[in-house]
């Protein structure tokens, strides 16, 4: 009997190919195979190159190509000319930080406030953002000339302004002003967006406490928005470590060096100069300086964001 059951049984179904499970998977694979087709071909095979093309001398003037191992790391390490870069780029990276974010901080606290035509000014200090990078650097370097318009505003004065882009401290000054002015109109939007998620409820109950404006800021608005400063720091430094329009636009990394910055001294090396081996290792000089940077205010989120605590 037990052997006659088990040979009328039924042969088991052969499982389908095509389960819900596989069509979910696929259907998931081919909504992120447009963006992972686009970084694998525009980000990782180009950063593989570029380290490819790190460890030869290759210049195109020569038609040369020639594999050289760490040679132009070693080059790297003992350029005298590296640790001048180094230093503006510090120094146009901090200048940026702190009065890009700190302007963009003061216009959004500002414009949070209910005022007539608050829209107008909105979009007044927006403006900058959708402006042609280049177009706005050239009208900033005929207003920054020795006879242009802001030394022509100063004469009015009785002030005698300086040649702005001739002198090293005044050339950095300027080059970080221009940036600050054409960008912080962004990082003043993501600040208001922040400032209006804000619950009103705590600051009345901040206000029947007796608490000042400046404690409210700094016990209440700080805290709130903290995710919000962290996305623009990032970026902020970020955008400022690639920064090259303005440089090559206003300055051309002069006078001397006091304004070649990591990207221009980048593009010297390998358009100017022909070096695009020695190019290729600086970009990844600046790759890592940009991935550490990111790194590090990516783990102190712990101790900036309110939501992390």
């Amino acid at each position: 009997m037990t052997v006659a059951a088990k040979s009328s049984s039924p042969p088991a179904r052969k499982r389908p190919f095509w389960t819900m499970e596989r069509r979910d998977s696929l259907a998931g694979y081919l909504f992120i195979a447009p963006q992972m087709i686009g970084i694998t071909v525009f980000v990782l095979i180009p950063l593989g190159l570029v380290f490819w093309y790190s460890l030869h001398e290759w210049n195109v003037l020569a038609q040369t190509f020639r594999f050289q191992g760490l040679g132009n790391y070693q080059t790297l390490l003992s350029d005298p000319g590296l640790p001048q870069v180094l230093g503006a780029t510090a120094i146009f990276s901090v200048g940026l930080v702190i009065f890009n974010m700190g302007l963009a901080l003061l216009l959004a606290v500002l414009l949070d406030q209910k005022l007539k035509g608050i829209t107008l000014y909105r979009t007044l200090f927006f403006s900058p953002v959708v402006v042609s990078l280049v177009a706005w650097t050239i009208v900033w370097g005929f207003l920054l000339q020795n006879n242009g318009g802001i030394n022509a505003l100063l004469a009015t004065f009785g002030i005698e302004g300086p040649n702005w882009l001739r002198h090293p401290t005044t050339a950095m000054i300027s080059v970080i002003v221009v940036q600050v002015f054409k960008n912080v109109g962004l990082n003043m939007v993501l600040f208001l967006a922040a400032l209006q998620g804000v619950p009103r409820e705590l600051y009345e109950a901040a206000r029947v406490d007796g608490t000042p404006a400046f404690k409210q800021f700094t016990r209440i608005t700080l805290p709130m928005i903290s995710p919000t400063v962290l996305l623009t720091s990032i970026i902020t430094i970020v955008g400022s470590l690639q920064v090259f329009a303005q440089i090559a636009v206003l300055t051309q990394g002069g006078p001397g060096m006091s304004t070649t910055v990591l990207v221009y001294y980048l593009y010297q090396q390998a358009f100017q100069f022909h070096k695009f081996g020695y190019g290729a290792t600086l970009s990844i000089l600046l790759f890592v300086v940009v991935a550490v940077l990111t790194f590090i205010q990516w783990q102190m989120r712990r101790k900036l964001v309110f939501y992390e605590n």
